[in-house]
C-alpha cells in the first residue's frame, strides 16, 4: 500500500561531457578573441578625391599640408589614370617643385590650380 521511499542517487555525469563543454567554451572564447583582434586592427581608408577638371580626370591620391608653410601641399595625383610622382605645390606663388628639384610655374588649367582651388585658404587669397 505504501510507497517505499528509496533514496534515489543522482545519475553520475560522465567526465567526458564536461570535457566537451570545456572544448566548446575554448572554441567560443577563441572566436570572440579573433573577432576582437580583427576589428581592433584598423586599415587605412583608401579614398581619392577625384574631379573632372578642364577635360582631365584628376584624382588626389595622397596630400599633406606643410606645417611650416601652410600654403604648400605635398601631393600625389593621377591624371586620366596615370600616376604622377609626389610633388610640392606652392599655392601662394603658383608653382610646383618636382622630385628632381625643378620649379615649374602653374600653367592655365594646370592640376596645381585644381589642388589650390580645392583647398583655398583666405590667408593667402587662394587666387
Amino acid at each position: 500500500m505504501g510507497k517505499s521511499h528509496q533514496s534515489q542517487q543522482p545519475t553520475p555525469i560522465p567526465l567526458l561531457m564536461f570535457k566537451d563543454i570545456q572544448v566548446k567554451l575554448y572554441k567560443y572564447i577563441a572566436l570572440i578573441l579573433l573577432l576582437i583582434v580583427s576589428n581592433a586592427v584598423a586599415l587605412p581608408a583608401v579614398a581619392a578625391v577625384c574631379r573632372n577638371y578642364h577635360g582631365q580626370h584628376i584624382c588626389i591620391v595622397n596630400i599633406n599640408r606643410s606645417a611650416k608653410n601652410y600654403w604648400e601641399y605635398k601631393a600625389s595625383i593621377t591624371i586620366d589614370g596615370e600616376k604622377r610622382p609626389l610633388e610640392v605645390y606652392n599655392c601662394r606663388h603658383k608653382f610646383k617643385l618636382q622630385q628632381d628639384g625643378t620649379l615649374v610655374t602653374f600653367q592655365r588649367k594646370d592640376p596645381g590650380e585644381f589642388i589650390c582651388s580645392f583647398f583655398k585658404n583666405t590667408s593667402y587669397g587662394g587666387k
